[in-house]
């Protein structure tokens, strides 16, 4: 197999999706390998899981940085330094600029807990319900300057059951999240050693 790509995992929290990549990139026929993870919040518990599992992992917490444009270059210091080619968000609470963005454009991923384009934003599992949807679901996208809009690359999609709160709602989309998350990487992963 020719080398692996290298991803950068952002997050903000416990990340569960990011340990989905990273159980994922053990398999020896995955072509990407998380080679780094950052989080803006030093108190992230995905930071602890990601040294447990043999991955490098760094806070650079934002309240260090006069603003978003140092606290971005950091990251992309960061990132660089370890050779990511692929940026990974995965619980990541920040909206990042145009210019960070465009740095990474066709190589940067999110995980949205909706069918985008539906439900864009925060609180989708509440919204789902009060609009008595039938479906839910996840979405894996390139991330662009616009909020939730980038071009698809994976879909899941969950029944909404008469007697789901959010909480429930939420767990069952997130497993279709840790299912899915890996495969678009791997898809995209691929794709760049075309």
């Amino acid at each position: 197999m020719t080398s692996r790509v290298r991803a950068g995992v952002l997050i903000s929290g416990r990340g569960s999706n990011m340990t989905a990549l990273i159980d994922a990139a053990r398999g020896a026929d995955f072509p990407a390998r998380v080679a780094l993870v950052l989080s803006d919040k030093p108190e992230a518990a995905g930071l602890a899981t990601a040294r447990a599992a043999g991955v490098a992992a760094q806070a650079l917490p934002y309240r260090d940085y006069a603003g978003k444009p140092a606290f971005e270059a950091a990251m992309t210091a960061a990132l660089e330094a370890a050779g990511v080619e692929i940026v990974c968000l995965a619980g990541f609470m920040r909206i990042l600029s145009a210019d960070f963005v465009e740095r990474w454009r066709g190589r940067i991923l999110n995980i949205h807990p909706s069918l985008l384009p539906d439900l864009k934003g925060l609180h989708t599992h509440e919204r789902a319900l009060a609009e008595a949807r039938a479906e839910h679901g996840c979405t894996v996208h390139f991330v662009t300057a616009d909020l939730d809009a980038g071009p698809i690359v994976a879909q899941a999609r969950v029944a909404v059951r008469p007697d789901d709160d959010a909480d429930r709602l939420a767990a069952r989309v997130l497993v279709e999240e840790h299912r899915i998350y890996p495969k678009a990487l791997a898809t995209v992963a691929r794709a760049l050693r075309l």
